[in-house]
């Protein structure tokens, strides 16, 4: 059995909706940010299945500006997350409506 693109795109669909249903029902911010970087890899694993199998680079190249990218996401969304823990002392969603203070 062969590999072919319309199996990469399924499971690059289903990790995409998989993220998709956990930035929408969970309430947890860590959950969330997981959730959004499963549907950032989802979209990386679609692009490299379009390049593998049209024999090109650029999904490849793409990808690497996306995980450099992705990197400096993490970096950043940590530290709000750490932040907003240290000063509201929870990292639930319904708590944190209000950012005013």
């Amino acid at each position: 059995m062969t590999i072919g693109i319309e199996h990469i795109l399924a499971v690059s669909g289903l990790l995409f909706v998989i993220g998709f249903f956990g930035v929408l029902l969970r309430r947890n911010t860590l959950v969330v940010f997981m959730s959004l970087e499963l549907m950032l890899n989802a979209a990386m694993l679609a692009l490299v299945g379009f390049s593998f199998f049209n024999a090109t680079m650029e999904g490849n190249v793409f990808v690497l500006f996306i995980i450099a990218v992705a990197a400096a996401e993490v970096a950043v969304g940590l530290a709000i997350i750490v932040a907003l823990f240290r000063r509201r002392h929870t990292v639930q969603l319904e708590e944190l409506v209000s950012l005013k203070g």
